[in-house]
């Protein structure tokens, strides 16, 4: 049986983290893309939605709520929208339409051209994360897939696939909000530095 302490439990679930967050520095390049858009979409008053199921649901909470209220920094707040958290619209669309279209029938009532929309899944495969994903491409929107190792179903939809390079469900999620976490910093700069630019020029 095998003796729980923190050396058969916590220092192997440290390694393995460790591990994985180095090997995001191979997708800085990908990253820095999305950071782009969304900061393109936030500085145009256009919005950033996010979804997902289960743990991936409360990332897409997390990240929005960083995008409304604030990151680090003192700015306006941000349009952005977790598709997880009403629900009165999520009960009724699974119930009309089944489960799998939850989040493609709430995309199709608010995604515009210009939004984002980053669909989060750790195996890459959930149909409905799918579904909203591909709506919002036919939308218009950039599309961002947060996945795991290889991607899945949804890598294949989306204009950049985050793909963490992991396969345990655990170790894709902490990948996934450091990756949120950093875009949300890229995005407040780049809002701070515009806010900051208009004040000057109104000054000036």
């Amino acid at each position: 049986m095998l003796e729980l302490n923190a050396a058969t439990v916590f220092s192997p679930a440290i390694d393995e983290h460790l591990a994985v967050i180095r090997q995001i520095q191979a997708q800085l390049p990908l990253i820095e893309r999305i950071a782009r858009e969304m900061t393109r979409a936030a500085l145009a008053g256009s919005t950033v939605f996010w979804f997902g199921n289960g743990g991936s649901a409360a990332d897409s909470q997390h990240l929005a709520a960083e995008f409304i209220g604030r990151f680090r920094r003192e700015r306006r707040g941000l349009p952005s929208i977790a598709l997880t958290t009403d629900t009165s619209a999520l009960t009724a669309i699974a119930n009309d339409y089944g489960y799998e279209n939850v989040f493609r029938r709430q995309i199709e009532a608010l995604c515009a051209a210009g939004d984002v929309a980053v669909g989060i899944s750790t195996s890459g495969n959930s149909q409905n994360v799918c579904a909203g994903l591909r709506a919002a491409r036919e939308a218009g929107a950039f599309t961002v897939a947060m996945t795991g190792a290889g991607g899945g179903a949804l890598a294949s939809i989306a204009h950049a696939a985050l793909c963490i390079p992991a396969k345990d469900t655990a170790r894709i999620q902490e990948g996934h909000i450091l990756c949120g976490h950093m875009l949300c910093d890229w995005v407040e700069l780049a809002v701070c530095a515009e806010s900051a630019s208009a004040h000057r020029n109104e000054q000036e």
